[in-house]
């Protein structure tokens, strides 16, 4: 459906844009991994802030982080609700925590340091407010999409241009013959130019039109 941001269509409409290179994505799949790596890379130009929340507890640095954050943004502990107090007051309840983002164990993390005294926590209280960017994704039904209705043609030549890098990885060890013999112009761009010539196109255009 023209303008719809649901996967399905998103993969038709895709599929449809490549002509004959799409045949070489017959996977179940193939489609959507293009359009998932097209909007994970919208983050860097359309980025969503999005609250998070988690219950500090004195002494610990380490907290699992939300499954779909890019990058920290700010805390609002000791912002907003509560403003803590100023150095030079009583009431002071010292340094706030600076938070990192790092791998763990089980997954990403924010590692807040230093971590958490009972005096914060008894000042500003456990629930430790901050903004995340979320990652851009690709949903099942146009509601779930993040991205809106006028990002789909960017979208799009983001996943042609994916498409253009695999294939030129899955040609490198593939004689190509790249000229007629009569003439010294190439018949058609090489997968790899295309991918460089889409990415250049689609640079320029999502920094031109971001918000």
């Amino acid at each position: 459906m023209a303008g719809s941001m649901s996967r399905a269509d998103l993969a038709a409409d895709l599929a449809a844009s490549l002509h004959d290179a799409a045949e070489s994505f017959v996977d179940a799949g193939d489609m959507a991994r293009l359009l998932d790596v097209a909007a994970l890379d919208f983050s860097r130009h359309r980025p969503r802030t999005l609250l998070g929340t988690l219950t500090a507890e004195v002494g610990r640095m380490d907290y699992p982080a939300p499954a779909n954050l890019y990058l920290f943004k700010s805390s609002l502990w000791g912002i907003a609700p509560v403003a803590r107090a100023k150095p030079w007051e009583r009431q002071w309840p010292g340094p706030m925590p600076d938070v990192h983002v790092a791998d763990g164990v089980s997954g990403r993390e924010l590692h807040l340091t230093p971590a958490p005294t009972q005096l914060q926590l008894m000042t500003l209280g456990s629930e430790f407010r901050y903004y995340y960017f979320g990652q851009q994704v690709i949903g099942d039904t146009t509601a779930e999409t993040t991205l809106p209705a006028g990002d789909r043609f960017l979208l799009l030549l983001r996943a042609q241009a994916e498409a253009m890098r695999e294939m030129s990885m899955r040609n490198i060890k593939k004689p190509v013959q790249m000229r007629d013999g009569l003439h010294s112009a190439p018949r058609n761009m090489t997968p790899a130019a295309l991918h460089v010539e889409m990415m250049r196109e689609w640079e320029s255009k999502v920094a031109r039109l971001g918000v």
